[in-house]
């Protein structure tokens, strides 16, 4: 991939593992880099590798990492022509992406309204439906209308939903008019206080479910493609732990429907960059629902990086640059089979409590098959003020047992002291015959493992 022409100096508004991605890609493009950090994160690995490091605030992210006015101030007065705002925090914000433009800073992402529409569950919903992209049964409900007569044409249980969320926040079951009656205020408040957003809806909830999303990639040049599907039903309330590439034992014709569901929905919102469309798989009838898109960079995007040879976060680069994509559908090949395990600083046995402190002890295993993204080394400390991911283990293989096998062995290899991890808990779940099987839906870990 040739180096980016326009964009020459990087600000990189995030931190951890992804922050280090970044700062890599862009090193290998010949761009400089600046890592913005927060107090907490001055000596963090991410900001020693970066051509410069400014701090933005103190160590609490709502001083820091989520003020959009202090991301674009500091990538000014540094001189960056780009921002890259990795996953998390500031990435799906169209403050930030619109505060960007007007500053002449070009944000490494899709424009502003297409991260606004995306935002809004309900909107995504009826683009999705306009596209011809199947929806889950289901409805806005405002404060003052009849929430039984809705449900009762839903059908129970049903998800509370708020209309601002993502990433598995702000989702609530309800089985039954009681829990509905329970839940709905309290879902109003929680969306209002974190999302700004007090707009909630029901939908159908599919209690045998796979979670499947598709990667693709759009330029401003008309182009729109995907890069495959990725497997994340092994779930604890509604966060990804496991996620892989080809979702396992499913059948060529859904995932064809799929893919081109994706791209699809994809042109028809003027999408540009990379995103990711998720699905939610019925898997007692076969059916397939759109669930939301996703407008950043994923935890998860190795695994795609693994089975088709591409570099996401140099192809977010490009695009944004105004570069055509430079393949067709036709030149994506996938090889192999790719599976990330998301290990985590938390207490499983103490209800997976974060378990912040300072490694005296941190060696990972070096295995040909296996791909380690990380920020911590032995002496690091992670701080109690983000989430608790510590690494990304990724293994890539021919076929998909010899993954799970290259996996089994790097978490039994690794070496961790001083603090807490969910290690034991991944193996548990890789060396399940049900997870070998692929025969795992999205609340197959907490009614078998946890």
């Amino acid at each position: 991939m040739k180096p980016a022409s326009g964009i020459k100096r990087v600000f990189v508004a995030n931190r951890g593992e992804i922050a280090l991605r970044i700062v890599n890609a862009c090193e290998e493009l010949g761009l400089e880099t600046v890592v913005g950090t927060s107090d907490a994160d001055r000596d963090g690995l991410a900001a020693r590798r970066a051509d410069q490091a400014v701090c933005i605030g103190p160590a609490p992210a709502t001083e820091s990492y989520l003020r959009d006015d202090l991301v674009v101030q500091a990538a000014l007065g540094t001189g960056c022509d780009a921002i890259h705002p990795g996953y998390g925090f500031l990435s799906e914000s169209p403050k930030l992406a619109t505060r960007a433009a007007e500053n002449g800073l070009v944000f490494i992402g899709p424009p502003p309204e297409v991260i606004e529409l995306s935002g809004d569950k309900l909107r995504a919903r009826e683009e999705a439906a306009r596209a011809g992209v199947p929806v889950l049964p289901g409805e806005e409900i405002a404060p003052d209308q009849d929430a039984h007569k809705l449900a009762n044409q839903i059908g129970y249980p049903l998800l509370v939903k708020a209309a601002g969320g993502g990433g598995g926040r702000g989702i609530k079951l309800a089985r039954d008019r009681g829990e509905l009656d329970s839940l709905l205020s309290l879902a109003r408040s929680e969306a209002g206080a974190a999302f700004g957003d007090e707009r909630v809806y029901l939908e159908r909830f599919v209690a045998t479910a796979r979670h499947i999303e598709v990667q693709i990639a759009a330029d401003e040049h008309d182009a729109v493609v995907h890069l495959g599907e990725r497997d994340c039903s092994v779930q604890r309330r509604h966060q990804k732990v496991i996620e892989e590439a080809p979702a396992p034992n499913l059948d060529p014709a859904t995932r064809n429907a799929l893919t081109a569901e994706a791209v699809a929905f994809g042109r028809a919102i003027g999408y540009r960059n990379l995103g990711t469309v998720e699905f939610v798989l019925d898997v007692d009838t076969g059916e397939h629902f759109f669930l939301e898109i996703n407008c950043r960079i994923q935890v998860e995007h190795p695994v795609t990086e693994a089975v088709t040879g591409k570099d996401l976060v140099k192809l977010q680069i490009h695009i944004a640059d105004g570069e055509p994509l430079g393949f067709t559908q036709e030149d994506v090949v996938f090889d192999g089979h790719a599976i990330e395990c998301r290990l985590n600083a938390e207490d499983v046995a103490r209800g997976f409590m974060p378990s912040p402190g300072t490694l005296s002890l941190f060696a990972v295993p070096d295995h040909s098959h296996l791909r380690v993204d990380t920020a911590l080394c032995a002496g690091a400390t992670i701080p109690p003020y983000y989430d608790s991911l510590m690494a990304k283990l990724i293994a890539h293989a021919e076929g998909r047992d010899a993954t799970i096998d290259v996996q089994l062995e790097a978490l039994e290899e690794l070496d961790v002291e001083g603090v807490e991890t969910n290690r034991a808990l991944l193996i548990s779940v890789l060396a399940h015959d049900d997870f070998r099987r692929g025969a795992i839906t999205t609340d197959w870990l907490e009614r078998a493992i946890v």
